[in-house]
Formats: structure tokens, sequence, C-alpha cells
């Protein structure tokens, strides 16, 4: 006897944080529950038969309501409640989700020569992403290895990681720590950040997309995103240059970088039920 339902939002992962009440045909609320750790609502109430209303709440979901029929078992079954995100909002479930630097990349762009182009990675970083249940309260903590900068040139990649550059002995590490984040499509973000690079702190937005999310083949959780910006050298006093000509800088001042981002959902020691 009583109330069952299964929260779910779009994408297929459980709502656990969602609260089901059920309401009479008169309005009165005759059950209350909580949704568990694999989204399921299991309330053992008796219930008269007849119509009744399930009304299904979330943070940072739009709530949603439904009918059900409680015939003489004295069961309530919902079903499978689907939530939709406030204002379209398409983000990987709440919790902590580590960078994985195996499946991610770190690369930037610079022109050179006032025409062409120069590419390079980091081969060394790490991070997590705290996916609050109410998106605008996420973060995001990242941290480079400097030195592991690699342009393809041995030449070059020992002169970029020189105190012309990035002076790695001084400054091994290049840090980045969100400081806010807010909606700029249905999977689009800016994030607002503190970027410290070559010992010098700037504020740095980066535009971001959610790619998705899903099962991997170690039987983890993962999820997807595209992120991009651009920097100024000068912000960082990295004001080395050669000039080739008069006006056209060997090397250009701003330079474009672009994250491709695996994140792997981190398991709860405490949740037990395997999801």
């Amino acid at each position: 006897m009583g109330l069952r339902a299964l929260v779910r939002t779009s994408d297929g992962w459980a709502v656990q944080h969602a609260v089901v009440t059920l309401t009479d045909r008169t309005g009165i609320q005759v059950v209350r529950a909580d949704a568990d750790a694999d989204g399921v609502v299991a309330a053992d109430t008796a219930l008269t038969p007849g119509p009744y209303t399930v009304i299904v709440t979330a943070t940072g979901f739009a709530p949603a309501a439904a009918t059900a029929f409680v015939t003489s078992s004295g069961v309530a079954d919902a079903g499978t409640v689907v939530l939709t995100r406030q204002a379209g909002v398409d983000m990987p479930p709440p919790g902590l989700w580590n960078i994985d630097p195996v499946h991610s990349s770190v690369a930037t762009v610079a022109q050179h020569l006032g025409f062409s182009s120069v590419r390079g990675r980091f081969g060394d970083f790490g991070g997590q992403i705290k996916v609050s249940a109410v998106p605008e309260r996420s973060r995001v903590d990242a941290v480079i290895d400097a030195a592991s900068i690699d342009t393809g040139n041995g030449v070059r990649d020992k002169h970029l990681r020189s105190p012309d550059f990035l002076d790695v002995e001084r400054f091994p590490e290049i840090t980045y720590h969100s400081t806010g984040v807010s909606q700029s499509g249905p999977d689009r973000w800016r994030l607002r950040g503190e970027l410290a690079l070559h010992g010098v702190v700037r504020k740095v937005g980066l535009d971001l997309s959610y790619l998705g999310t899903g099962p991997d083949p170690w039987g983890g959780e993962r999820a997807a995103f595209h992120a991009t910006t651009e920097l100024r050298r000068e912000d960082f006093a990295i004001n080395y240059n050669q000039m080739v000509q008069a006006g056209i800088a060997a090397i250009g001042t701003t330079l474009r970088v672009e994250l491709d981002i695996q994140a792997v959902r981190e398991v709860d020691p405490r949740d037990t039920s395997g999801s």
C-alpha cells in the first residue's frame, strides 16, 4: 500500500533530492516522501481508492504534476516522473567530478609572424568540478604543471619554460578557481574565476558548453565539457617579443585557450546503492 514513484532527469539520472507529495481531490495533502539515492520514492500509507494528484519538486528543477489512480490495492503508482531543469538548463547530476587528464586536453593557439598559428598543449593537469543542484552554485578548481607545455619543438618549448615566458622555476603551477557561473543558453554557461599565471592573478571568464553525460567502459559515469577563452600576455607580465619588421611582432599578444574536458563522477563512500 502507499505511494510509489521513480524520479529522473530528462537524460535518465536519478534526482536524489526530489520531494513527492500526494493530494486528494479536495487538495488536502495525504502523503509526503523524499526520493532516495536511486530516485525511488516509496511510502507505505493507507490510501482510499480514487484519483490523486502527484506533485514532484526539487531544487533547480521545474515542478511536475501528474494524476494517479488508487485502486483497491491501495497503491498510488506514479511511474517514472521526469523533471526538467529550470529554464531548460541541462547539467550533469549534482556531485563531485574529477577531471580525467588522459581523455582531456588543455590546448593553446598563438599567432606567429602575423599570419600563421603555433599550437601547444599542456600534458600534466588535473582538477575537480563540483556540480550543485542549483547550477549557479557549481564550482571548478584546476591546476596545470607549467613545465608540461608542448608545442612539438624542443627548442621552442625550452624557451617557453624560461623566464622570458612561463618561468617555470619560479612559477611551477598555473591554477584556476571559479568564483561564479551563469547560464547563457540551454547548454551554455559563462564561468567566472581567477587565473594565477606567471605570478599574476587575474579575473578570467570561460565560455563553457556541456556536451553530455554517460557511462564509460570502466563502470564509471562521465561528463564532457568544452570551454574557450582568450588571454592577453601583458596581463600576466609576459612581455617578451621580437619584431620581424615594422608593426609586425613574431608572437601575437593574445593567446587562445581551448579546453576539452572529460570528468568522472566521484562515488560517495556513504552510498552503498551502487548507483
